[in-house]
């Protein structure tokens, strides 16, 4: 099967989505499919498997020399399938006159606006939320799936210390919550004295989270590790992950958490309510809702591991690159 993969963003971030269509390209080629990347040329070197074909996607979505880029390339390929990733590339493949090829597209935030993907043959959401919130006909719902990674050496890429050791991961944007989690953390530090909380990711918020850590007096308790191209054995070395988004589409640091049977508490965001169990949510999306269940969960860490073992399993099955990769083509070949 010839398959064009489409997304937009305008090749100065590299986040869930973007990850998620390298890895979804990687994984189809793998079982045999032939791929085609249509995104911004910035991106092309994230595609070394695949046939890239550059647009500019700065350009407005209503922009018609964006549009015709996209047509052009579309119709020189000639593909099976032409698949959308996220509202700006859905619209685009929308407006497009109809061929021979079908459209799908897939949501993967739980703000999209979803009136785009209406004009596409198929729709896939990344989460349970986001697929119930569908009224596409032909609807489908994907988790994300990931490689299995094993731990390149004992200490990790950032040696944690000898400790409780709490760890959270994501880009530092205010979409993901950081801020509340070191105010929770403050809230519960002088119960949990030894627990060290250790935040991975960069991002423009990084000044203004080390900032409220040195203000509420976590230095100490409270450690901002910058990125890491992989936390495999960080996570082998850790006690818990907390997610603290104010909103997700399905969080790639959940299933990696998942998958190396680390515990996970979490605000309700997409994804994590998928998943995980009751007394690893959070009851609302605030500091206060985020400190009383990390709390919870430092009194009873066995209890909580024993709770997510159905998760732990389930990822290990379900949650793999080769998993989603083989669910697509079945949405592709869904009559």
């Amino acid at each position: 099967m010839k398959v064009a993969l489409i997304f937009a963003t305008p090749g100065s971030a590299w986040g869930g989505m973007e990850k998620h269509v390298a890895d979804l390209a990687e994984a189809l080629t793998g079982i045999g499919h032939e791929v085609h990347i249509i995104a911004h040329p910035d991106y092309r070197s994230h595609f070394p498997f695949a046939e890239f074909h550059p647009c500019p996607m700065k350009l407005s979505r209503n922009n018609p020399w964006l549009r015709w880029c996209v047509s052009r390339i579309l119709k020189r390929v000639s593909p099976d399938v032409a698949h959308a990733h996220g509202n700006k590339a859905a619209l685009i493949l929308g407006r497009l006159p109809r061929q021979t090829w079908q459209t799908v597209g897939t949501i993967h935030g739980s703000k999209s606006n979803l009136r785009p993907f209406l004009l596409l043959d198929k729709v896939i959401a990344v989460s349970g939320s986001i697929y119930e919130g569908l009224s596409h006909p032909s609807r489908h719902l994907i988790y994300n799936g990931i490689r299995k990674e094993t731990p390149k050496s004992p200490q990790g890429n950032y040696p944690l210390p000898e400790t409780t050791n709490v760890i959270a991961a994501g880009r530092l944007e205010a979409v993901k919550g950081f801020d509340m989690l070191i105010q929770a953390w403050s809230m519960i530090h002088d119960r949990f004295p030894t627990a060290r909380l250790t935040i991975f990711g960069d991002g423009s918020e990084a000044r203004n989270l080390q900032r409220l850590i040195d203000d509420e007096g976590l230095r100490h308790a409270v450690t901002m590790a910058g990125h890491q191209t992989t936390l495999a054995s960080t996570l082998s070395h850790a006690d818990m992950m907390i997610i603290s988004s104010r909103r997700e589409g399905f969080p790639y640091v959940l299933i990696e958490a998942l998958m190396a049977g680390l515990p996970v508490v979490s605000t309700p965001v997409s994804g994590s309510v998928d998943l995980l169990p009751d007394n690893a949510l959070a009851r609302d999306i605030s500091a206060q809702a985020i400190a009383d269940v990390i709390a919870s969960a430092l009194n009873n860490l066995g209890g909580l591991q024993e709770s997510e073992q159905s998760a732990f399993d389930y990822a290990q099955t379900h949650l793999t690159l080769r998993g989603m990769a083989e669910a697509t083509v079945r949405v592709y070949q869904a009559e």
